[in-house]
């Protein structure tokens, strides 16, 4: 399972990457990002320079948040939902008729259509599918680390046949006999007190 979250985030990861070096690699790259969006009109014209920027500022966020293992699931959290947020505004932009030239990965004349919100969801799903293993096997190593304490702890160890295991200078505990079990007839061992003179 850790190998599904560790390819999960190194395609992400490319992705995320190739994405924002596409638009980030000129002053031309981004102009054309940023004339993409107020193509879409999902915002004011005003808005969409800023929203541009938010999108590149999300991606590097991404990128930084995929690379520790420590904050790999908040870094595949935000991946989805930005992509989920991508995969919206396209789908609002696919049914008022504008079709614009992608701009996702830099310079592009396809226009923008479902092969777009079909690959965007396949996207998404491999950030959920990551998020999902990367924080189930905390609480599996969690649960299974409580039960090998549980079985062979300090405070539960056991013996041949399931009893009590004998420790160092201490004697075994004093079991009464039962039906069927013979009562000890061996007297104690008392010792001479040692000579004093």
């Amino acid at each position: 399972m850790t190998y599904v979250a560790f390819a999960c985030r190194i395609l992400l990861f490319g992705v995320f990457l190739l994405a924002l070096a596409g638009k980030v690699r000129s002053r031309t790259a981004f102009a054309s990002f940023a004339r993409s969006i107020t193509d879409l009109r999902l915002f004011p014209r005003k808005v969409s320079r800023a929203a541009a920027a938010a999108v590149i500022a999300g991606e590097v966020a991404v990128l930084l948040l995929l690379v520790p293992p420590r904050t790999a699931p908040l870094g595949l959290a935000a991946a989805v939902l930005l992509l989920l947020a991508f995969t919206a505004g396209i789908v609002v932009a696919l049914r008022g008729g504008r079709r614009a030239p992608c701009r996702c990965f830099g310079a592009s004349a396809t226009p923008l259509g479902p092969l777009h919100v079909v690959r965007n969801l396949i996207l998404a799903g491999t950030g959920a599918a990551g998020f999902a293993v990367m924080t189930a096997l905390p609480a599996a190593g969690w649960y299974s680390r409580r039960r090998r304490r549980g079985r062979g702890g300090r405070g539960d160890r056991r013996g041949p046949a399931g009893r009590p295991a004998r420790r160092p200078g201490r004697p075994l505990p004093h079991r009464p006999a039962g039906p069927g079990r013979r009562p000890s007839t061996r007297r104690p061992q008392v010792r001479s007190p040692s000579c004093l003179f």
